[in-house]
């Protein structure tokens, strides 16, 4: 394998376009827009889609997956649920093609006219299996399916009833690193290139490409490997890869791929996920090349509450779509619990610092706020009645770290700020989450977790964190529940 090839300092993004758990992002552009989608696991709706015109700033447009009949998540554990999809547009029609491992066996093909939706329901492709579909056309119009199974594979598709037309064939192993992955399809000038991922969605990943004169292949390796990496490099954002390229109106080319952001003391930990970032694409010699970061100059603030009567898009359920688990009554959510985990309905973390409040009445069940990765890492204000307790898991242990009256009046509030420990401490982690109580009178700190203890490194997973209301007995009424980032 081809030693990486360092790319200069201030060539790779420091900053991503869509921050927090927006992994596996997949592009195209129709006309002057472009429409970008990324993984969504165990949280529904599924598929998070974005529309920009200039690849900074993204609007959110709903989701492809908006639906139980396209959206299957009664057995998705976490991390389980909906992978990496691809995103194309062909011949005035949308198209995604996923794979939801939790609902099996085989991907999903949906359509759409219009990318706002709706989208429809899934074709099952059940000839292909593994993970990380790619949908493309050759210059006869013949549609193919490339995904990774062991390698990578592909084989010719009949995308209206989901038939494979062919025995799948391999196409290409990569260069040798772990897990090929992620493959993308793409047709410039007389070759075909071919761009996966290589060596683990961890400190290993990176994105490499070949060529061919043909889509079938066969293809070569690029001299030069790998496209994109961040292994080895002392940049802020490391775990690069999973690119998708894209052509600009004007004939120049760009990517996004995943990343994550991991800080405090060695080994160094991430708490968003994986996020979304860009980079500008030259052509060199044939073969495209990392050419300079595409990022905003700084994240902005936002408010987000959950709303009045209609739940915004970006809010989600894990394992269960927000609208099956509040209903709008008298002005406030009722939500009810489910089974023996408690129900959870939350907004991604999506800044490095933040703020997410509640008012919750809990005196038909047992409520609670909390930041989260999974059911089993978590740090929560559980209420009982009168009663607001600071409880943290992680894992097998639960611990009560302080409690509090609640009263008609009280405001839960989860504050992530930044670490206190002395910079070169080993005890530094990548921040802090604050707990506390507030009333019109005062505001009472009840307890602080290390983020260490809610980091993918800790908990594991492909996810990040949530922050939002959970039910884990009866009903409680969720009087309001607002996301601040950067606050």
């Amino acid at each position: 394998m081809t030693e990486p090839e360092k790319l200069p300092p201030g060539v790779l993004p420091t900053r991503p376009v869509l921050g927090g758990f927006h992994p596996d992002p997949t592009v195209c552009r129709v006309d002057d827009v472009f429409y970008l989608a990324c993984s969504s696991f165990e949280y529904a709706p599924g598929i998070p889609l974005f529309r920009s015109s200039d690849l900074l700033t993204w609007e959110r447009i709903g989701s492809v997956m908006d639906r139980p009949s396209q959206l299957e998540l009664s057995d998705a554990a976490p991390s389980g649920g909906v992978y990496a999809p691809t995103l194309r547009h062909h011949d005035g029609t949308f198209f995604l093609v996923t794979t939801n491992v939790s609902d099996g066996p085989g991907h999903l093909l949906m359509t759409a006219t219009d990318p706002a939706g709706a989208w429809s329901d899934p074709v099952r492709v059940r000839g292909a299996g593994g993970v990380d579909p790619d949908i493309a056309w050759d210059e006869d119009g013949r549609c193919l399916l490339t995904w990774a199974d062991g390698g990578i594979r592909q084989a010719p598709l009949d995308p209206g009833t989901g038939d494979l037309l062919s025995e799948p064939r391999p196409l290409w192993s990569g260069t040798g690193g772990r897990d090929p992955e992620a493959p993308h399809l793409y047709r410039v000038g007389r070759w075909w290139y071919l761009v996966i991922a290589e060596g683990g969605t961890g400190a290993g990943h990176a994105a490499t490409v070949a060529r061919a004169p043909s889509p079938t292949g066969p293809f070569e390796p690029c001299p030069h490997q790998p496209l994109l990496t961040a292994r080895g490099g002392p940049g802020p954002v490391q775990n690069t890869g999973h690119a998708d390229l894209v052509e600009r109106p004007d004939g120049s080319w760009a990517m996004v791929f995943l990343g994550v952001r991991p800080s405090g003391s060695f080994p160094g930990w991430h708490v968003l996920g994986r996020e979304t970032f860009a980079a500008e694409v030259a052509w060199r010699d044939g073969w495209p090349v990392v050419a300079g970061p595409v990022e905003p100059e700084e994240t902005p603030a936002v408010r987000t509450p959950l709303g009045d009567g209609v739940i915004g898009a970006d809010w989600v359920g894990a394992g269960v779509f927000p609208e099956r688990a509040l209903r709008w009554s008298r002005g406030r959510w009722r939500m009810s619990a489910r089974g023996a985990e408690p129900v959870f309905v939350g907004h991604r973390q999506e800044h490095t610092t933040m703020t997410v409040r509640a008012g919750i009445d809990a005196h038909e069940g047992t409520g609670a706020l909390e930041v989260r990765v999974d059911p089993v890492h978590r740090f929560a204000l559980e209420v009982d009645g009168a009663r607001v307790s600071a409880v943290a898991r992680v894992g097998p242990l639960t611990t009560v770290l302080g409690e509090a009256p609640a009263t008609a009046d009280t405001v839960l509030e989860l504050r992530v700020v930044r670490p206190t420990a002395p910079e070169h401490s080993r005890e530094r982690g990548p921040d802090v989450v604050v707990a506390a109580v507030r009333t019109p009178e005062r505001t009472v700190e009840l307890a602080r977790m290390d983020g260490r203890y809610l980091s993918t490194e800790t908990a594991g997973g492909f996810t990040g964190r949530m922050a939002g209301v959970s039910c884990a007995s009866g009903e409680i009424d969720v009087r309001f529940v607002e996301y601040l980032g950067g606050a």
